[in-house]
């Protein structure tokens, strides 16, 4: 974890986080399942968050494929533009990719993210896909839900609860992008505010 951050407690360990994607994989397949008859395998899809969620769902797109055989087609979804408080931040905000190679419409969806907070990424992100098409369902699925929603978004697939208190933040933290896997609650410093308010 970075040294500036005061570390309040160590919420998942890397393996806490491997046996984690382990379960939330077996539960997107007992939902999802390629053998049920009215859901053909050619319906179900995975897309990430940028940017963790995107690293989230490759690792559980290679679990069920070791599971099932079944690989499922991965989206990429970069919300920053959809998010209700971008005209409001006075930095340039940071655009990342959108990739998502298949069509959306009738298709079975876990959308991937790392910390789900107020709400209002989540509901960027259903404004994004509803754009692209008209999805079939969609679930959410995340490691940490911090609660305190802002707007009426549901979690459907959870890595753990993690009620937290004003000017403390959850980092999610994975080899992919931080050298690192694992899970922080830490106290955000003063002088700015939280990196993932807002969520």
């Amino acid at each position: 974890m970075p040294s500036d951050d005061r570390i309040k407690a160590h919420l998942m360990t890397a393996q806490d986080l491997g046996r984690t994607l382990d379960r939330m994989a077996q539960q997107i397949i007992e939902r999802f399942t390629p053998e049920a008859a009215a859901s053909p395998p050619d319906t179900f899809a995975l897309v990430g968050m940028q940017t963790r969620g995107v690293h989230l769902a490759r690792r559980l797109q290679r679990r069920i494929e070791a599971q099932t055989g079944l690989e499922l087609p991965l989206g990429l979804l970069d919300v920053t533009m959809y998010r209700d408080d971008v005209r409001l931040r006075l930095e340039q905000p940071e655009i990342h990719t959108t990739r998502i190679p298949f069509d959306v419409t009738d298709r079975e969806i876990v959308l991937v993210d790392d910390v789900v907070f107020t709400g209002r990424t989540g509901r960027a992100a259903l404004d994004a896909l509803m754009d692209r098409g008209r999805p079939a369902t969609i679930q959410f699925l995340t490691i940490i839900d911090r609660q305190h929603r802002e707007l009426p978004i549901s979690v459907d697939i959870v890595g753990r609860e993690v009620p937290t208190l004003p000017g403390e933040e959850v980092r999610v933290r994975v080899t992919e992008v931080d050298e690192e896997d694992g899970v922080w609650l830490v106290q955000a410093p003063a002088s700015r505010p939280s990196a993932d308010d807002g969520r």
